[in-house]
């Protein structure tokens, strides 16, 4: 199981993406119009094999539009991951008690896409979707011809993500419970190839969600230069979309 997309939402998706492909040295690949069955908008930007994904609400009453107004603007959304076996992981998760609350199933140019998302008051912080992919190396969430636009003159890869909640410990045993990973012993952490997600407290008054994105930077120097330069680089912390940026 490996953290493969994590997803901002913000009303102004165009200007995050410009912001994000700035600071990063990254490039937009695809929008995918079959978003607008749920009311959204979106831009795809890749990292390496991994993607940053922004939606944006265009529709009234949609889950992205009250996200905004409930933790007050912009943030981290939904995170997904990319697994082996996709039949054995929907048993778990169906055995487990969580509620599946969207089924997808996608062909494109002799690419199988399939995914669950589970329902995110039972997992909490935030939408968590589980996929799969056939041939393995697809994504086609960003199409067929994302690798042309892979740039690895500052970045490597998504690392991670840090949750935030009043009580990160029954957060965290949430996940553990959705994810089917257990974590190590007195760890607010849990570990997945390649990257991890981060249980801490809340302190910003937004409540439950998503706190930091974490990236593999090639060039940490470059990208705070670049973020000091946008003016979003504060207290020693890099802030963009309502989350932190961490680089590792």
């Amino acid at each position: 199981m490996r953290l493969r997309q994590l997803v901002f939402v913000s009303r102004e998706r165009d200007r995050l993406a410009r912001q994000i492909c700035t600071l990063l040295d990254l490039k937009e690949t695809y929008h995918d119009a079959g978003l607008i069955n749920f009311g959204l908008e979106n831009v795809l930007i890749p990292l390496g094999d991994t993607f940053f994904e922004i939606v944006m609400p265009v529709q009234e009453n949609t889950t992205a539009e009250r996200f905004l107004e409930k933790r007050n603007g912009d943030g981290g959304y939904m995170v997904i991951v990319d697994v082996d076996d996709f039949e054995s992981e929907q048993k778990r998760v169906e055995s487990s008690g969580i509620e599946i609350v969207w089924h997808g199933n996608r062909n494109e140019e002799e690419i199988n896409a399939r995914t669950i998302h589970l329902h995110p008051k039972q997992v909490g912080g935030a939408i968590l979707s589980i996929d799969h992919m056939n041939p393995k190396n697809a994504w086609l969430w960003a199409g067929t011809n994302w690798e042309k636009d892979i740039n690895k003159n500052l970045v490597d890869v998504l690392s991670g993500v840090v949750m935030q909640s009043e009580d990160p410990e029954q957060l965290c045993m949430q996940w553990e419970k959705a994810l089917g990973i257990k974590r190590a012993q007195n760890e607010l952490k849990i570990q997945l190839a390649e990257s991890t997600i981060n249980f801490v407290e809340s302190i910003d008054g937004r409540g439950e969600g998503i706190n930091a994105f974490k990236i593999k930077a090639l060039n940490k120097d470059q990208i705070i230069k670049n973020a000091k330069s946008m003016k979003i680089f504060q207290n020693e912390e890099i802030l963009l979309g309502g989350v932190k940026i961490i680089l590792e």
